[in-house]
């Protein structure tokens, strides 16, 4: 069976997560990805670990299945002639060195443009290709220190938190996605490619939302809230009597509702607490009451309680709850893959569902220049 992006070839010439990500998700959707690294393998995260599986890295294998692999070296003229001679069949080159290092090599925009003026070209950099920081090196951690994300996690006892995934990384590469899509559906009208201009820090300030919109609006700056919501009440992690959930409560009837379910009656009625604006401004009232009736019972209880009534709520569940959960089970979303060196590994899958092209995991994350025969013997010529 076909997939979505069956006639779609990129040349992946990113590493590491934000690039790596995109173009596997890319590659989930049927378009060949070919990746390109320096002899020996030049993705960082192929040595990052622990956790190894016969020298194998976890990290690394979380974002390049579906590809295959070449090792060029770009610091040759014979590597960039490769390269050139690679884009002239691809649809899609995307990389993430620091800006002006694709000028250097030779493999520029508008270079590659004269040869393929069909091929989209995605650049991913810290900072983007324009204004004071673009010469600067960007990663996750300091992004999301620069962008605020950093400044609204955490709580007034822990200080600035970071997520504990490199989110901005995750967030460009969705983004560049989007983004290569959208021009390769451009150019069935156009017949031409263009270039895309892709930043970590766009993209994370571009994930402030709602909290970057308050602050617009109010000029009032947004500090965090641990597990609170800015704007709504109740929508925040509470206590039971033996663990902790999430009750996300996102209008009035939800909130009475939830009153009834923990028999406060008096707390749906009462004039502070009526309305969201109501409970935002009187939360610090009105959540220590919640909290102590949430102590009365088990997690599972009030997990059911509140579902019987439509009230949304969740568990806290670490990492191996979340791969035994039945739902997830059903969705398919943890796979097996042959590696020919790990042997058999488990990933994380794809949450694209399509009815008529649906995600096919054809290729392992392959070892570094694992198909040199296979691609590069078409230009040896």
């Amino acid at each position: 069976m076909a997939g979505a992006l069956e006639h779609i070839k990129v040349l992946d010439l990113s590493r590491v997560l934000a690039g790596p990500y995109c173009t596997m998700i890319l590659g989930d959707l049927g378009a060949e990805i070919i990746k390109v690294e320096a002899k020996g393998g030049s993705d960082d995260t192929r040595r990052w670990g622990p956790p190894f599986q016969n020298d194998v890295s976890a990290y690394y294998l979380c974002a390049n299945r579906n590809k295959k692999s070449i090792t060029v070296d770009l610091k040759s003229a014979e590597g960039i002639e490769t390269i050139k001679k690679l884009v002239i069949e691809s649809d899609v080159i995307i990389h993430n060195f620091k800006s002006g290092t694709m000028d250097r090599f030779g493999l520029d925009y508008q270079t590659l443009a004269e040869i393929n003026p069909r091929l989209v070209f995605c650049s991913i950099t810290g900072f983007g290709e324009t204004g004071p920081f673009k010469e600067m090196p960007g990663y996750d951690f300091i992004i999301q220190a620069m962008s605020g994300l950093m400044s609204i996690t955490g709580d007034e006892q822990s200080g600035p938190q970071k997520l504990g995934i490199a989110i901005t990384d995750i967030l460009t590469g969705l983004y560049a996605c989007i983004g290569i899509q959208g021009a390769l559906l451009e150019r069935t009208v156009s017949g031409k490619g263009q270039k895309l201009d892709l930043s970590l820090y766009d993209s994370a300030v571009s994930s402030l939302v709602n909290i970057g919109s308050n602050y617009l609006m109010s000029g009032k700056i947004p500090t965090a809230l641990g597990n609170n919501h800015a704007n709504i009440v109740p929508y925040q992690t509470f206590e039971t009597n033996d663990g902790q959930m999430v009750i996300a409560v996102g209008n009035d009837k939800q909130y009475k509702a939830l009153c009834a379910v923990l028999e406060k009656p008096e707390l749906a009625d009462d004039d502070r607490f009526k309305t969201n604006p109501d409970r935002v401004e009187n939360r610090n009232v009105l959540v220590p009451l919640l909290q102590e009736a949430f102590h009365k019972q088990s997690t599972a209880f009030w997990q059911t309680k509140c579902q019987e009534k439509g009230i949304p709520c969740g568990p806290i569940q670490n990492i191996e709850e979340v791969t035994n959960d039945p739902q997830l089970q059903a969705r398919e979303m943890f796979i097996e893959s042959q590696h020919p060196t790990a042997g058999k590994v488990k990933m994380i899958g794809s949450p694209l569902k399509l009815s008529r092209t649906p995600v096919i995991y054809r290729h392992h994350p392959p070892l570094a220049g694992e198909h040199n025969n296979e691609i590069l013997a078409r230009y040896s010529k």
